[in-house]
C-alpha cells in the first residue's frame, strides 16, 4: 500500500535499522480532552504509531484495566463517532494513527462508511482483534479502497495456515499477541513470543511488533532484541487513570513514553 503514513513509517523505521513503538490509549477515557492531550503526548515523546481505541461494551480481548477504561468512557457518553472528532485533532502531530476497535461497531456502522470517515478523520491503520483471517475480506477491501492499512493479528495458538492467511491480508505491521490471554501489564515477556515472531517472519517481510503484556523500558529492549518492536497499552491507560488533570495524564504519558523510546534505537548505530 502507498501513501500510507503507517506503512511508510513502519517500513522506514525498520529499513533505517530502528526499532518502532506504537502506543495505545483507550478514546474518551475519562473524556475527550484528555484523550487528546494523551494522543498528542505521546507523539511529541516519540511513539511512531498511536492506537486509539473505541470503547465496546464486550471487549472479549481486554483486561481490567482496558476494561475499565472502556466503562470510564461510555458512562461519560462516548460516542463512536467522538473517535474522528480526537482523530482530527491531533493528526497535525504528524505521528500516524490507528483505530484500534472490535468488528461488531465497524458492522452496524458499515464497513465502508467505517473506513470512509476513519481516512477523512486522518486515520491511516485499523485493528480488529476479534475478525477472523477467513472473513476480513470485505473490510480488507473497504479500507484498501480508503487507503486505510489492515494490521493483521496473530497468537501463539495460531495455526500456520491461518497465519499466513492473516499477513498475506493485512498491511502496515503484524501485531503478534504475545500470550494465550487477555491485554494486561506483566512482569514478564513470555517465552512463546520470541518463537512466534520467528514463525511470523516465514510468511510476510511486514514489521513484526509484540504486544500484550509490555510495561517497562526493560521489557521493551528485551523485545526489540528479536522483534521489529513493541506495542504499549495498559501500563499507559494505568496512567491516564492514575492521573487527576488532563495536564498530569499528558505529563505522566510523555514521561514514559520518552523512557521506552530511549530503550529503542530510531536508528542502527
Amino acid at each position: 500500500m502507498r501513501d500510507n503514513a503507517l506503512v511508510e513509517r513502519m517500513r522506514s523505521r525498520v529499513a533505517a535499522g530502528g526499532k518502532a513503538l506504537a502506543a495505545y490509549f483507550t478514546a474518551g477515557d475519562p473524556d475527550l480532552e484528555t484523550t487528546v492531550r494523551v494522543v498528542g503526548a505521546a507523539a511529541a515523546a516519540g511513539a511512531d504509531c498511536v492506537e486509539i481505541g473505541i470503547p465496546y461494551s464486550d471487549p472479549l480481548a481486554d483486561g481490567r484495566v482496558i476494561q475499565a477504561a472502556a466503562v470510564r468512557s461510555l458512562r461519560a457518553g462516548f460516542r463512536l463517532r467522538d473517535t474522528w472528532e480526537i482523530a482530527r485533532r491531533v493528526r497535525g502531530s504528524g505521528t500516524p494513527l490507528a483505530v484500534m476497535t472490535y468488528f461488531n461497531p465497524v458492522l452496524q456502522y458499515g464497513l465502508d462508511k467505517f473506513c470512509r470517515d476513519a481516512a477523512s478523520a486522518g486515520i491511516a491503520g485499523l485493528l480488529v482483534p476479534d475478525l477472523p483471517p477467513e472473513e476480513a475480506a470485505d473490510l480488507g477491501q473497504a479500507a484498501r479502497g480508503h487507503g486505510v492499512a489492515l494490521v493483521p493479528f496473530v497468537a501463539p495458538t495460531s495455526p500456520d495456515e491461518r497465519m499466513k492467511m492473516a499477513v498475506e491480508a493485512g498491511d502496515g505491521f503484524v501485531y503478534c499477541i504475545s500470550v494465550t490471554g487477555v491485554t494486561g501489564a506483566r512482569d514478564s515477556v513470555s517465552a512463546r513470543a520470541r518463537d512466534l515472531v520467528g514463525r511470523v517472519r516465514v510468511y510476510t517481510s511486514l514489521p513484526v511488533l509484540v504486544g500484550f503484556g509490555i510495561s517497562s523500558p526493560d521489557q521493551a529492549r528485551e523485545v526489540a532484541g528479536w522483534a521489529d518492536g513493541v506495542v504499549v497499552g495498559s501500563a499507559l491507560v494505568q496512567r491516564v487513570a492514575a492521573a487527576s488533570s488532563p495536564e498530569e495524564a499528558a505529563s505522566s504519558v510523555h514521561g514514559f513514553v520518552a523512557a521506552l523510546r530511549e530503550a529503542l534505537p530510531l536508528a542502527a548505530p
